[in-house]
Order: C-alpha cells, then structure tokens, then sequence
C-alpha cells in the first residue's frame, strides 16, 4: 500500500525550518569549541587539583574525551526513537540538553567552592552535552533534507552544515571580546562564565524556531501508510503476523543493521578524511604552528578564524553543485582533494608567514567543504524513511570516535616521535583513501525519492513499518 505522496514545501516555510536546523548545529559546534577553549585557559586551574598538575591535565582531557564517547549513545537513543516519534521531537530535547548542560556549566561551583564534586560535575554535564550532540546532526539535517525540495536538496541540507564554522567564529569571538575586556584576574573569576550563560540566549532562539516548524512530511507520510498498514494487516493476517510488524517498527537500529549494514559502513568511511582532515586543519594547525613553525597563537587563531569564514560561505555552494553533478562526484573532489593538498598544506605552513598560513588553512576547508556540504543529502538518501535517523546518525557519530576524536592526539603523537609533518600528511592521505574507497562503493543518490526509499526491494517493504 503506497503512501501519498508528501506535497513541496513552502520556500518560506523551508527557510524556516533551515533556521531551525542551523540554530542547533550552530550551538552544537559553539559549545564545542567554547568547552575546547575553557578547558585549555581556566578549567585545569578552577575545576581540578592544582597540587597535581598532571592529574589536572589528564583529568581535564578525560571530561574532553567523554563528550565524544557519549556521541555513538546519543545517536542510538535519539535515532531509534526519532524514527518511531518523529525527528521535530528529538530535536527540541536534544537542543534542551545541549543548551541546558552548556548553560548549567556557567553556573558550576569551582574546586576551590566544593572540592572533588566540581570535576565530576562537570564531567556529567560534559557527557549530557555529547549525547544531546549524538543525536543532534541526524536529525537536523533530516528535517531539511525531509522538507526541503528534490532538485535542491544538496543546497538545503548543507545549511545545517554550516553551523561548525558559524560555531567556531562565534565560540572564538565571544571569547575574543571578553579576553580583550576584562583582566586575567577578572576572566578567571567570573568572566570565563559568560560564554556559557550566553548558550541560554541560543537556545530559548532556537526552541522558539524549532517548535514553531512542523514535523517532516516525509516522516509524516510513511507513519499514517504504516499505521494504515499493520491495521489491514493485524485484521487479515492475525496476531503471529501483527507481533512481528509491531517489532520491526519497535527496533529501527535492527532493521539499519539488517537491511543498510552497507550503507552505514559507507558512511563510516566517508566521515574519514571528512573528520580527520578538519580536525588537522583546525585544531592540530594551532599545536604545529606555534611549537614547530614558530608563529604567535593569535597568528595561527587568526588564520583559521578567516579560513572559518570563508569555510562557511563555500560549503552551500558545493551543496548546490552536488545539485548539479551528483553527491559522489563532489565528494570525490574534497576527498582527493584534501589528501593532494596535505604536503603542499605543510610546505606552506612551514615558510613561516600569516599569508602563507592563511593560504593553506583556507585552501583546505574549502576542500574539506566539498565532503562536508553533500554529506547532509547524501547521508539522508542512502536510507529508508521508517531507519533514516538511525542510519544516518550512527553512520556519523559512530566514525567520529574512530576519526575526529583521536585525530589531534595522533597528529600530535606523530610530530613528537618524528619531528617532521610528513607523517601527518600521510595520515591524512591514508585517511583520503579510504573515503575515496567507501565513496566508490556508494550508489549516486541525488535523485532519489526519500519518500520511495524504503520500497526498495520487497523484504525492506515486508520487514517492520515504514518508520
């Protein structure tokens, strides 16, 4: 029994719900790099042992850690249940958590106030932020891809994209302005509070934009055909039949893991040079610069703040050229792209000028756009309506422990034994590859019909319900 199909979008209805898609992912990335930020300038002094400097040390890069190894969780919980209540749902609670763990963390008593509790407090708050983060990409970029027109859905969907630049300059500015204003002593004292606090302006925007959008038709669609469905079906087949619908439905993980395994290994290694190179090209950049080029950290902060910038305007129009030629196309280029780029990347660095660091930072994210910017669509179209979330989002975050989280330490680790960046142009060369490889193995997906996914073949049409 086929599902009507879900009628286009308003443009001012979808420019709407674009906004409310960006506004998470934007929070999602300015706690991200605001907590990178604290944790390097007052957490190791406010929150940790200062008799140990060591264990302030390690302990400040556990609660780091934790927030990525909470990610594959979120995504699990917030995709089965994102499947089965719908993807508007899931995103206010999950904008309720990261805003709320974000702004919580504002109001913590330091060590000095409450002793051992002030670490493990903000250990806590740091695991809610990476599970709320978990689930946050999946389903924000399936509520534009869902909504948004077809011909178009590359352009759209990577606007959700654009919230990690628009993060980071935010993240960067905020502490920027207030650094600039107030003394070390006052920053320390309270002033490191503020960007945090500030997280609950974003957050009341955000939900007021986001429960004003309505739930993707797409998802809307394919839940009245199951619903219509397992009720023809109870009435014709009995309970036996009926119990198994009702479990299919139930389990959305099982049903990825059954029918889209390879699809969300495609994705796992699409995210490769995707994660690692952006995190090479952000952060590493400010450890390699400053310790083995020599530049000022304003000067390397600086390069990355314009690359940021010019990061954000380009990855819409790469959305809109994977419009054009296709998602794996596109993503061909950034993949091949940033692992050709990586030892002229180094050279450039290593001249020890800003025009040449800003050269080869910009030149990079805008090869790193070309991955990021179809990766919305083309993630949204490898799977069907009834496990979209759920594929996608363990597709992403589950490659991210893998590639973006241990890519700084490992750039790191190899500049220390080797004293030279060849290996690390080789890491992420190794990494290009095994995108080229995944992107290889993936079917073009630009003109697919999200509606019509999971009427692919006659057992995903069997199997559970179409949500």
């Amino acid at each position: 029994m086929a599902a009507a199909t879900p009628s286009p979008t308003p443009p001012g209805s979808l420019k709407r719900i674009v906004a409310a898609s960006l506004i998470g992912t934007t929070i999602e990335w300015y706690d991200f790099f605001l907590y990178g930020s604290a944790a390097a300038l007052v957490f190791n002094k406010l929150f940790f042992p200062e008799s140990d400097p060591l264990v302030g040390t390690l302990l400040s890069f556990l609660t780091y850690a934790v927030g990525f190894a909470a990610r594959p969780l979120g995504a699990l919980v917030f995709g089965h249940y994102g499947d089965r209540l719908g993807r508007k749902k899931l995103l206010v609670l999950s904008l309720l958590l990261m805003g709320g763990a974000t702004f919580a963390i504002g109001l913590l008593p330091t060590h000095a106030t409450v002793g051992s509790a002030a670490p493990v407090l903000l250990t806590v708050l740091r695991l809610v932020q990476g599970f709320a983060l978990g689930g946050e990409w999946g389903g924000a970029v399936l509520l534009v891809s869902e909504h948004g027109d077809a011909k178009r859905r590359g352009f759209w969907a990577s606007w959700p994209q654009t919230g990690a630049p628009a993060g980071q300059l935010l993240a960067t500015g905020v502490l920027s302005a207030l650094t600039a204003l107030l003394s070390d002593a006052a920053f320390a004292s309270w002033g490191w509070r503020i960007p945090f606090l500030l997280s609950g302006v974003l957050v009341i925007v955000g939900l007021w934009i986001r429960l004003s959008v309505d739930e993707s038709p797409v998802f809307k669609a394919a839940l009245a055909a199951a619903q219509e469905r397992k009720a023809v079906e109870g009435e014709g087949e009995g309970e036996g039949e009926g119990e198994g619908e009702g479990e299919g439905e139930k389990l959305p993980l099982v049903a990825v893991l059954r029918h889209h395994w390879r699809d969300v290994l495609i994705a796992m290694g699409a995210r490769m040079a995707e994660n690692i190179s952006y995190y090479v090209i952000t952060a590493f950049i400010l450890v390699y610069a400053t310790t083995q080029v020599g530049l000022s950290k304003q000067t390397a902060l600086n390069a990355v703040l314009i690359g940021s910038a010019v990061h954000f305007a380009v990855i819409p129009l790469w959305g809109a050229l994977s419009d054009r030629l296709g998602r794996r196309p596109v993503y061909l280029i950034g993949a091949i792209g940033v692992g050709a780029w990586m030892f002229p990347f180094f050279t450039l660095i290593d001249r020890g000028t800003f025009g040449s660091l800003l050269l080869a930072v910009t030149v990079g994210l805008v090869l790193h756009g070309a991955m990021y910017a179809p990766q919305a669509a083309f993630f949204s179209e490898m799977f069907a309506t009834r496990m979209r979330y759920s594929g996608a989002s363990i597709g992403a975050q589950f490659s991210s422990v893998a590639a973006g989280a241990p890519a700084p330490l490992i750039a790191t680790a190899l500049l220390a034994d080797y004293g030279d960046s060849t290996p690390i142009a080789l890491y992420v060369i190794a990494a290009a590859l095994v995108t080229v490889v995944a992107i290889a193995c993936a079917k073009e997906t630009r003109d697919r019909d999200l509606g019509e996914i999971a009427e692919r073949t006659p057992r995903e049409s069997r199997v559970g319900a179409d949500v």
